[in-house]
Order: C-alpha cells, then sequence, then structure tokens
C-alpha cells in the first residue's frame, strides 16, 4: 500500500474551469508598465486602450499623428481619430498646440500613465514678441473719430443663438434623446460625446421630438453628410445642426366640426312587425297608429 511509483505523471495543477489563467513569465527588457486603471477603463472602447499602451511604449518624439497611426495598425483614421479623442476626454493624452520661433504652429502630444484632471492640460506658452528695431518716428496726433465713425468701427458683438429647449418637460423623451445621443458613435466613431455634452445637447433633441420629430430622423439629420477629416469638436457641430435645422411646431388641429346626431335604431313595430326607426322598443308605425286611433274612435 505505500509501494511508491516513480514512473507515475505528477498531479497537474488545477485549472480555473470558468475563467482566464495566467502563466506569467518575468519581463527583464523591452517592456511598459500600464495600470489597471487604463487596461480595465470602464468607458474606454477597446481600441482606444490598446492605442493608449502603444502610445505609452513609445519612445520620446516618436511620432503618433493620425495618419502615422493609420499606417501603422489597420484601424484606418477615422477609428484612430476617435480613440484619441477618447484618450483626451478621460485625461490620458493632452495635444498642445506650439508656435515656433519661425510662427510655425505645431501639435505637441503629450501622454500620461495617470490620468490627468482635464483642467490641468498644459497650455503653451507664447513667445516673446519679436524686439521691434525700427528707429523711433515722430510722434503724430490722430484725429479725433466722430461718433459716426465710431459706430461704424465698432466690433459687433457676434451671439451664438441659444440651443432649443422643449416647452413641457418630459421624462420618457428626455430618456429617448439622452439614448439617441449616447448612441450616435454606432453610425460614426467621430461621434463619440462625452457624459457632459450629451446632457448639454439632450434638451436641444427633446425640443425636436416634442415637434413630432422621429428619432431615426433626428439620428439621420446629426449623423449624414458629415465632413471626411477629422471632427474637431463634434458637440459644436451637433449643436450647430439641432439649433440650424430646428423643425416649426406642429400646428394646432383645429376643433372637431358639429356633426349631426345619429338617427335612433331600428325596432319591430309592435303591430305589423315592420322595422321603424324609434328611440325605443314597443312602439307602433305611423300606419298602425293611425288605425288603432280610427278603431278608438269608433
Amino acid at each position: 500500500m505505500d509501494t511508491q511509483h516513480p514512473s507515475a505523471p505528477a498531479c497537474a495543477q488545477p485549472l480555473n474551469p470558468r475563467g482566464i489563467t495566467h502563466i506569467n513569465t518575468p519581463h527583464t527588457n523591452r517592456f511598459t508598465v500600464v495600470g489597471n486603471h487604463l487596461t480595465q477603463h470602464r468607458s474606454l472602447s477597446l481600441t482606444a486602450i490598446g492605442l493608449a499602451a502603444h502610445i505609452q511604449s513609445l519612445p520620446d518624439r516618436a511620432r503618433v499623428d493620425i495618419k502615422t497611426l493609420a499606417a501603422r495598425f489597420p484601424e484606418g483614421e477615422t477609428r484612430i481619430a476617435a480613440a484619441l479623442r477618447e484618450l483626451e476626454a478621460h485625461g490620458y493624452l493632452a495635444r498642445v498646440r506650439e508656435r515656433l520661433p519661425s510662427g510655425r504652429i505645431v501639435t505637441h502630444t503629450v501622454s500620461y500613465n495617470q490620468p490627468q484632471p482635464i483642467e490641468a492640460t498644459p497650455t503653451p506658452t507664447p513667445p516673446p514678441p519679436p524686439r521691434d528695431t525700427t528707429p523711433p518716428q515722430p510722434h503724430r496726433r490722430e484725429p479725433e473719430p466722430k461718433p459716426e465713425d465710431e459706430a461704424a468701427t465698432a466690433p459687433s458683438p457676434s451671439l451664438k443663438p441659444p440651443l432649443p429647449e422643449p416647452e413641457a418637460p418630459d421624462l420618457d423623451r428626455h430618456r429617448t434623446a439622452t439614448a439617441l445621443l449616447a448612441t450616435l458613435h454606432h453610425h460614426d466613431p467621430r461621434l463619440l460625446l462625452s457624459e457632459r455634452a450629451v446632457r448639454r445637447l439632450a434638451p436641444a433633441v427633446g425640443a425636436w421630438l416634442e415637434r413630432g420629430a422621429h428619432p431615426d430622423a433626428v439620428r439621420h439629420t446629426l449623423a449624414a453628410n458629415l465632413p471626411r477629416e477629422p471632427l474637431r469638436n463634434p458637440p459644436a457641430l451637433l449643436a450647430h445642426r439641432l439649433t440650424d435645422l430646428l423643425p416649426p411646431s406642429a400646428p394646432t388641429a383645429p376643433p372637431p366640426a358639429d356633426r349631426p346626431a345619429a338617427p335612433p335604431p331600428f325596432h319591430n313595430c309592435e303591430g305589423c312587425e315592420r322595422a321603424i326607426r324609434t328611440p325605443r322598443p314597443g312602439t307602433y308605425c305611423r300606419d298602425c297608429r293611425n288605425a288603432r286611433l280610427t278603431t278608438s274612435a269608433a
């Protein structure tokens, strides 16, 4: 009973029958540490998570513009541009525009391995203006402008029209509007909106629904005929379409016209069984009534 069998196979390690089993080998070179807050992010798409991991693995000064990434991966420029906007919205990426001393404007990309608050993204510091080497000119007094000149040269403030709002609040209509905006990226990945943008645009979509527009018609108006190049500000584009293309209110239905009263139903005459129109059964037709009057008079 105690005899050992050295040729017997060793017991295999038990495997997890319902999930994944990790077999990890320590890396000694060419590896990148990526936080679980990124790889298990619940709001980022799989494309954005993979793109963030790729960008964090690149050395400094590597090119990460849309065309370079589209040439490296099969997703295409549209999906890559949408993934970069996702990473910007969640604080993993910042794209800062800088002006070189030559006057040329370039875009500098900053990658964060820890998400940063959106307000904390760096802003470019403008270079000092070039020193004026022209000799000073004698001061000459300019004539004072006339009142009409001031009115002609005063810049007029450009006011954006406010977003439309429904006249009466409706919870079901608001839920439909929120779901419509949150799923626009199913039709075009560039229309992936943040939660703040959805909350801002939902009342405007509710105004469309209140005026009788079908959700499919609203979705087509917002997602159709978009420009091919990457969208810089999708919420601003949607706000412009919701405001500029707002349909008119449905006309009020006129009150129903007065209809003639319906005729009384048919009942059988109590004397001759002939069908006559009468409000209630148990009555006589005209001929039977006349006959009964004649008989009673005789």
